[in-house]
């Protein structure tokens, strides 16, 4: 994309942990994640560690809005019982990015082989705002944030927020 394309937006982040067994002190998905928003210049405006509960999901959904243009969940992504992110975060989406579920598979694949089948991964628009759901591990997290988030998050964002100029 051409630089004049973009406009001059500042990004500010969110990032919730979703797990039922971790507290802020051994969270190193999220600490991973704040390092990596920080690394790229981005201030992190929002942090917690939540259960895996589609009420408080759904709830931090809207707390994050006011206080972060690009929202990253992290955990709560997986096929276990307990496991309940995606469901409770994508029909809140007012538009779908499947692209990004997409390549994060692809990139997984790269890395972990056919268990990237596993990986459920979404993300889209509410509000002109950008919200991910990627898995819980340090390792996806990274890769995620690394790979595709903060390189593309202003071109999402000067197209997800174009009309709240």
């Amino acid at each position: 994309m051409e630089s004049n394309h973009l406009r001059p937006i500042t990004v500010t982040g969110a990032v919730v942990t979703v797990s039922s067994s971790r507290k802020p002190a051994t969270d190193a998905s999220g600490k991973a994640l704040i390092d990596l928003f920080a690394a790229a210049g981005i201030e992190v405006t929002h942090y917690t560690v939540i259960p895996d509960s589609l009420e408080r999901i759904r709830s931090e959904v809207y707390a994050s809005l006011p206080r972060a243009n690009c929202i990253i969940f992290t955990g709560g992504t997986g096929l276990t019982p307990d496991d309940c992110t995606i469901e409770a975060v994508a029909p809140l989406l007012e538009k779908e990015i499947a692209g990004f579920g997409e390549l994060f598979r692809l990139k997984s694949y790269e890395e972990i082989g056919t268990a990237a089948i596993l990986s459920r991964a979404i993300a889209g628009v509410i509000g002109g705002r950008a919200v991910f759901c990627v898995p819980g591990s340090t390792k996806a997290a990274t890769l995620a944030a690394r790979d595709i988030i903060i390189p593309e998050i202003r071109h999402i964002l000067t197209h997800a927020s174009a009309d709240q100029r």
